[in-house]
């Protein structure tokens, strides 16, 4: 009986090292499932640290990005960045023929959608409608506002997540390098000057983030 009751114990000794074990292995389990299904968010938040600098420079970031600053402020990037609800046009940055407005998805109005005129490629010809599969202007809701912003407002505005379509400092690095939209403003089609160089721009806005992505007064 002693020997049963000896055993015994030693059976329920194993029993609760056992559940003890499968208790760790399911805490691990739930914790890298919850590592993963967060994905989204911590790859926002890895992005961001990625644009983080390793020593900020405020300085050194504000004068990067007002030499970005011209690039945006060019009528290839800023008609179609515009305060009101019509695209602008030329190197006047008049407003835009036909009446054409931005409609509620930045793609035009009723019958006079962007994609009316403006196809996939440039059409031939100086001054002909330029063209990008992607063609449209901010939507209403995400207007990004170039028109009229000193270099302060428009650098406060590119950081703000709220009005810059979610995007981190690094995710804009990102859209301003391979964009192919942005980069039609370097291809525009004959008859259209063309803004600085497209590779000093990127080297200026990457060097504003890595700085810190302090902004101009």
């Amino acid at each position: 009986m002693v020997r049963t009751t000896a055993f015994g114990r030693i059976g329920a000794a194993h029993v609760r090292k056992g559940l003890l074990v499968v208790s760790v292995l399911l805490f691990v389990a739930l914790a890298y499932h919850l590592k993963w299904t967060t994905a989204p968010s911590v790859a926002l938040s890895d992005a961001a640290e990625r644009g983080a600098p390793r020593q900020r420079d405020d300085a050194g970031a504000r004068a990067a990005f007002l030499a970005a600053y011209p690039v945006f402020m060019h009528p290839r990037c800023m008609n179609c960045h515009p305060v009101g609800d019509a695209p602008l046009q030329g190197d006047d940055s008049h407003l835009h023929a036909q009446n054409v407005k931005r409609g509620p998805d930045g793609r035009g109005k009723f019958g006079m959608k962007c994609s009316a005129c403006h196809q996939d490629v440039n059409l031939a010809g100086e001054n002909m409608p330029p063209g990008n599969p992607n063609w449209h202007l901010p939507p209403p809701n995400m207007r990004m506002v170039f028109e009229g912003k000193t270099p302060g407002q428009l650098c406060r505005q590119m950081k703000d997540r709220r009005q810059n379509g979610g995007k981190t400092t690094e995710q804009l690095v990102h859209h301003v390098s391979e964009d192919s939209l942005v980069l039609w403003g370097w291809n525009p089609g004959d008859g259209r000057t063309t803004p600085p160089s497209h590779a000093e721009f990127v080297q200026n806005v990457r060097a504003w983030v890595d700085k810190g992505a302090a902004c101009p007064d």
